[in-house]
């Protein structure tokens, strides 16, 4: 297992440098806070069509093809980004993306999850989400030093041999499959349904994070942006390491719900914030009640993934991220458009909160 989780570091790490570039750089390609949402949308689009398709397949097919493909098209993928000329372009290109993604994520986490010992699954998933967000939390604050140092475009090159490496290291990880019998009532099952609900309420936020908070604060340096981002996720990365065991004794549902509505409490609050110091320290605590929140439904969703399988429940999982990723960005410009973005986030935030109150009322307990 280790030589996927130095992939997916690899390879986050990548990703992670040029995240919080990207709304600048679709700014600077022309596109208005509309299509901006619309590039967003492109990459949630894909992954929402494919994530459930390549679950379902990597139970039954192995994991490994569809690691290897995704890693090697996140490669490829970089290069057509710092070819890009227009906002169309970035709209094509992050279709693709999402469909690198639906192959990567899903898998990896499927691959992590089979090997969870019974009553470690918090633990266990933590080391994915360790290696997941460690990559993911420094890169965005190394992509804002690329940015003032060398330019946007030289961004995307690192990127691509940080993904190129990523593939290399995953090449030696054995195939898995899981032998858990397809069982047709899966996307119908109510704690799965919850479960969907609980991680669309988390993608809401982290989709404004990614794609208009950056452009909120851009009056910042870009090193400043690069840190308040890498504090989010950091301290997200921080959160699990520390209180995985904390999951496996406890109610994992209360956990999941205290977290999620301390953290949207945070991301309301956040966009009315000006000063670098401020911000920083709220998205630290954001970040810490977010890890509690995603370890104990992760969790969870371990627990499911051993009687519906695991690439089923993980691709699940993650389409309800997708949907999210696909919707908030349009709703968020329409609103930002009409407004301005700091009343986006307020009025997403009530919906995640929404969201959150509906899987703590309806998710079965074990």
């Amino acid at each position: 297992m280790r030589a996927l989780l130095l992939a997916v570091f690899s390879a986050m790490l990548g990703l992670g440098i040029v995240a919080p570039l990207m709304p600048i750089y679709a700014k600077d390609l022309g596109a208005t806070t509309l299509i901006l949402g619309v590039i967003y949308s492109s990459f949630s689009t894909a992954r929402t069509i494919f994530t459930p398709i390549v679950g379902f397949l990597s139970d039954r097919l192995g994991r490994k093809f569809f690691i290897l493909t995704g890693l090697a098209l996140y490669s490829i993928l970089s290069i057509f980004y710092m070819i890009a000329r227009t906002p169309e372009d970035l709209v094509v290109i992050r279709f693709f993306h999402g469909l690198s993604s639906a192959m990567v994520i899903p898998s990896a986490m499927a691959y992590v999850s089979q090997l969870a010992p019974k009553g470690e699954e918090g633990k266990t998933i933590s080391s994915f989400n360790i290696a997941f967000l460690t990559g993911m939390g420094f890169g965005p604050f190394l992509g804002g030093v690329v940015k003032d140092v060398l330019g946007l475009r030289f961004a995307f090159a690192i990127m691509a041999f940080l993904t190129a490496l990523a593939f290399v290291l995953a090449f030696s990880i054995p195939n898995l499959k899981d032998r858990t019998k397809f069982k047709a009532n899966t996307i119908l099952n109510k704690s799965i349904a919850s479960l969907m609900i609980f991680r669309f309420s988390t993608a809401v936020r982290m989709s404004l994070m990614i794609a208009f908070f950056p452009v909120l604060i851009s009056y910042l340096k870009g090193y400043e942006i690069g840190a308040i981002v890498s504090a989010v996720i950091l301290s997200n990365a921080i959160s699990q390491k520390l209180f995985s065991g904390l999951v496996d004794r406890f109610d994992r549902v209360l956990i999941a719900t205290i977290g999620g509505f301390a953290s949207t409490l945070v991301f309301i609050v956040l966009p009315f914030s000006e000063d670098f110091y401020r911000i920083l320290a709220l998205a630290l605590v954001m970040g810490i009640f977010n890890g509690l929140a995603t370890c104990s439904a992760l969790a969870i969703a371990i627990e499911l993934g051993r009687i519906y399988g695991h690439g089923a429940v993980m691709g699940l999982y993650n389409t309800a991220m997708s949907l999210a990723m696909m919707t908030t960005p349009i709703i968020a410009g329409f609103i930002a458009d009409k407004t301005d973005i700091p009343t986006s986030f307020v009025a997403l935030g009530f919906l995640s909160m929404a969201c959150l109150f509906i899987f703590y009322a309806t998710i079965s307990r074990r």
